[in-house]
């Protein structure tokens, strides 16, 4: 049984488009990215996968339960951390976790005090007073708690600082490692690349690609740069070359292809330095967006 299962799921809002058609599923105990710009459609997914806006047409399952008809019975194994949140500026944030902990029947004072300590955040304070950074701990506090079997996060680490950022990459993976299921939505990139297993790739409101993040590298471009004593007018002249630049002795260009070809290239010319490289998850990424 996957942990999430979506099936030719739209939402639009009138004249407007939200997601199209989209389907995909997630493994249990996986960590799935979710991919796309601002825009794409990622959290009208998430929240139509929560049962917080309705879908148009097609159906979301999480483990094997109808996510419009079993809403209520669902939300006891998911954790949720939105992309912008709203909380009772009054409150301090060991009250906002406490009134959390009670809405899902947990004590969690020793996950609460561990996980406070981790990520830096002082429970004592107000939530009025807490900068962006702070209120996205407090969220992520009251997503993890209650130890969900699935965790969904909509762009998790904007406003925490690197060392954070890098101390809740480590509370994932071990909270995968107990069992949970992640589904990761973010718009950067370096961070899926991080911790995620699979991408799912948006745009526009559709699915455009679910690979491998392996498979995403392996069937991409090489970066290459080469400068040579001299290189010769046209002499990369090779089908599967893009993006190429030459300045007086020096060659750089992507290519995809059978390397064999640009091994024989470079056997012709005197080369004094290069340089190939696997492409970021950004120029994969655009990759598929040109």
């Amino acid at each position: 049984m996957n942990a999430i299962q979506i099936n030719n799921l739209s939402k639009s809002y009138g004249e407007h488009r939200g997601i199209e058609n989209i389907s995909f599923s997630v493994e249990e105990r996986e960590i799935f990215g979710f991919i796309g710009p601002n825009g794409a459609g990622k959290s009208t997914t998430i929240r139509t996968l929560l049962a917080l806006i309705r879908p148009t047409s097609g159906s979301a399952e999480i483990f094997g339960k109808d996510c419009m008809k079993q809403a209520a019975e669902i939300a006891k194994d998911v954790g949720y951390l939105p992309g912008e949140s709203a909380y009772y500026d009054n409150m301090t944030v060991r009250e906002l976790v406490q009134y959390a902990a009670d809405l899902y029947g947990v004590k969690g004072d020793g996950k609460i005090k561990e996980l406070s300590r981790r990520l830096d955040l002082d429970l004592s304070r107000k939530i009025t007073d807490l900068s962006l950074g702070n209120k996205k701990k407090a969220g992520i506090l009251c997503a993890l708690l209650h130890s969900p079997k699935l965790i969904i996060l909509d762009e998790p680490t904007s406003g925490l600082d690197p060392l954070i950022q890098q101390e809740f990459f480590t509370i994932l993976k071990e909270e995968n490692k107990r069992g949970a299921t992640i589904f990761f939505s973010s718009h950067v990139l370096s961070e899926v690349q991080k911790i995620c297993d699979r991408v799912g790739i948006l745009k526009d409101g559709k699915m455009i690609g679910v690979q491998k993040i392996s498979e995403l590298r392996a069937n991409s471009h090489k970066k290459i740069s080469v400068t040579a004593e001299e290189i010769p007018a046209g002499h990369f002249d090779l089908g599967g070359i893009t993006s190429y630049h030459q300045d007086a002795n020096t060659a750089t260009f992507m290519f995809m292809g059978n390397m064999g070809e640009i091994l024989e290239k470079l056997s012709a010319l005197n080369v004094r330095d290069l340089f190939i490289e696997e492409p970021t998850l950004e120029e994969i990424f655009m990759h598929y967006y040109r």
